[in-house]
């Protein structure tokens, strides 16, 4: 380990607009690689013995320890909040369960900075929070919707209470999601809402995670049918994966407009997509 005294930097990234350390020491070393900067003269100003230490680190090939975490939020140049949000960023990303995830992002949101920076995405937690919000969204395009706490609790499956009931609607319209016509009868403010293709936050796993939870209670108390669950197991390539990918969000899309285009809606279901391997990319053996 070098002993050279260590050099702050002037950090040209928002570090509050990450949710993965390691993109925003990417981000940074981009930002900073025209000025003639290298892996060399971060690890001299961080006192680091090896040369190409934060190379490792942005490809994913080390880890940083809380300490190391600290260190290289000071190199960087962030000041003490910026500091204190890396290394909570650090133990976010490299937590090893759910429930630990979820510990550490409640910390990253405490941050007065992330909650400007992310304000959007604050927004999708609300409106993600719970299971029912969306659905009780989508059930206000039933041409029998009732503005009715108790008679919304009593559609969903499970019911919810009247209480719960009530506040979604309340957050529904405090997010501009459902609005109130002439007539007081609450309606979409738009027709769709999508998080793309892609999300990272942490609201969106915890609600796909729920609604995978309530795909498997469905088997055993929905009627077959009323539901339809079936999976595939297929060998691709790295192209052939890729091409997948593409497909599944066309399709995602399709069903996005035939909903918009139903001119009778009348119940709320939920459609899920899964894509995961089974086992390692044989091709990168030996890599």
């Amino acid at each position: 380990m070098s002993t050279e005294p260590r050099k702050r930097l002037r950090c040209p990234v928002d570090v509050f607009r990450y949710h993965d350390y390691r993109a925003f020491l990417a981000a940074f070393y981009e930002h900073k690689k025209p000025q003639g900067f290298s892996y060399r003269a971060f690890a001299r100003a961080a006192g680091l013995g090896a040369p190409n230490y934060l190379q490792l680190v942005i490809q994913g090939r080390r880890n940083l320890t809380g300490e190391m975490a600290r260190r290289f939020a000071e190199t960087c140049g962030l000041g003490q909040d910026g500091c204190d949000y890396f290394v909570a960023l650090v133990a976010f990303n490299q937590a090893g369960d759910m429930a630990e995830r979820n510990r550490h992002y409640q910390k990253l949101s405490s941050f007065r900075r992330y909650r400007r920076a992310q304000r959007l995405e604050l927004a999708e937690a609300a409106y993600h929070s719970t299971w029912y919000l969306p659905a009780i969204r989508e059930l206000a395009l039933a041409p029998g919707f009732r503005d009715d706490p108790e008679w919304i609790a009593g559609q969903l499956w499970p019911p919810i209470k009247p209480a719960e009931a009530r506040q979604a609607l309340d957050t529904l319209h405090e997010l501009g999601l459902l609005q109130r016509g002439a007539d007081g009868r609450s309606r979409q403010a738009t027709r769709v809402v999508s998080t793309g293709p892609e999300t990272t936050g942490m609201h969106i796993t915890n609600y796909h995670h729920e609604m995978l939870q309530r795909a498997a209670q469905s088997m055993a108390l929905v009627p077959a049918r009323e539901r339809d669950i079936s999976s595939l197991t297929l060998c691709l390539g790295s192209d052939g994966l890729a091409r997948l990918k593409q497909r599944i969000q066309a399709f995602r899309r399709e069903l996005l407009e035939l909903s918009e285009t139903d001119a009778q809606p009348s119940q709320v279901v939920q459609v899920n997509f899964q894509l995961f391997p089974l086992t390692r990319d044989t091709a990168c053996e030996g890599d």
